[in-house]
């Protein structure tokens, strides 16, 4: 639209300056000849022929807007379902383009925003079910013990550790809830440093060893050949590990854990294997989205919020990172990531 408009300015600057010229010259004439009669007429002529020229571009640029209006009408309406619905006159193909384009865009934007209510009903109709389900718990471990089961001895205890267990696991969901929530609005802060990778990791693995001991699994640390630095926040990072080992823990019923890190090049690659269930192939695209369960009745019982993964995906991604899987059903699976040196 721009060069056809631009065009058609320099055409009416063009007869208005030879106009003009004309205009002049006759003037010159008359004053030569005193033949004021001719002045008359000639500026008559040149009047009328200016606005001709004039009404004949008025026309022709009125019936392009009218053309551009209707298309746009037609946008709003939802007349066109495409882009190559949109047809304009040759004298505007400048502009044909312009307007496909940009309904285009407004059509992917209809389109990300019904994803994003899409993701919005389905993420609270997660968390209102993840919430509800310690919350009955809770409740019903209380009333049971409040119709007389304090007083049994043999069960008043274990239904007070229940109902504390259900406590503990709606009191992480809420945090981890937090965190995902200050992390996909951009509130997350990170603080970055250098971080002596091997003692780091090694303290983080001992606090597991117990945990990894009472269900009768080995937990181990393959350090890096040389003492090596890390470029992260270390809270963060941390944050990615714990959730990490907690995985390969619940779902590894025989075999290991490792943990280890290693030289790459600028990076030092950071990991955590197990020899656990494994996932499914289909199955590993999903695993970082929110409350998604590769198996849902079993995630509950060893206390999985299915947020974890999630929150780890997104600390990654702030170190301008990514997390690696490699997985195999009944062998294991196996989580990486980089971090700069």
């Amino acid at each position: 639209m721009y060069k056809s408009l631009k065009e058609t300015l320099y055409v009416v600057y063009f007869i208005r300056e030879v106009l003009l010229l004309y205009a002049v010259t006759v003037l010159a004439i008359v004053i030569i000849s005193k033949d004021y009669g001719t002045l008359i007429t000639a500026s008559l002529g040149t009047l009328i022929l200016y606005g001709i020229i004039m009404r004949v571009f008025y026309k022709k640029r009125k019936k392009e807007i009218d053309t551009i209006r209707n298309i746009i009408t037609g946008i709003r309406t939802k007349r066109f379902t495409a882009p190559d619905e949109i047809v304009l006159d040759n004298s505007l193909s400048g502009l044909d383009d312009e307007i496909k384009l940009m309904f285009q865009q407004q059509l992917n934007d209809l389109d990300y925003l019904q994803k994003l209510e899409k993701m919005r009903t389905h993420f609270l109709g997660n968390v209102s079910h993840e919430l509800k389900t310690p919350i009955f718990a809770v409740q019903g471990f209380i009333e049971t013990l409040l119709n007389g089961a304090i007083n049994d001895p043999k069960v008043n205890m274990v239904f007070l550790e229940k109902a504390n267990l259900h406590a503990n696991n709606l009191s992480t969901l809420v945090n981890e809830l937090i965190d995902l929530s200050m992390i996909e609005s951009g509130e997350m802060r990170m603080s970055f440093r250098y971080i002596a990778i091997n003692g780091y990791l090694q303290e983080i693995v001992s606090e597991f060893e117990p945990i990894a001991l009472k269900k009768g699994l080995a937990i181990e640390f393959i350090p890096a050949p040389k003492d090596l630095e890390l470029f992260g926040d270390k809270e963060k990072i941390r944050q990615v590990i714990v959730n990490l080992i907690q995985n390969a823990i619940r779902y590894t019923e025989e075999g290991k854990v490792t943990v280890s890190v290693e030289n790459a090049g600028k990076y030092g690659r950071i990991s955590v294997s197990d020899t656990g269930i494994g996932i499914a192939k289909k199955n590993l695209s999903r695993i970082f989205e929110r409350f998604y369960r590769v198996d849902k009745a079993r995630s509950r019982s060893v206390g999985g919020t299915g947020l974890g993964l999630a929150i780890v995906k997104h600390i990654i991604e702030a170190h301008n990172s990514k997390v690696e899987v490699s997985s195999t059903q009944g062998a294991g699976s196996r989580f990486s990531f980089l971090l700069k040196k």
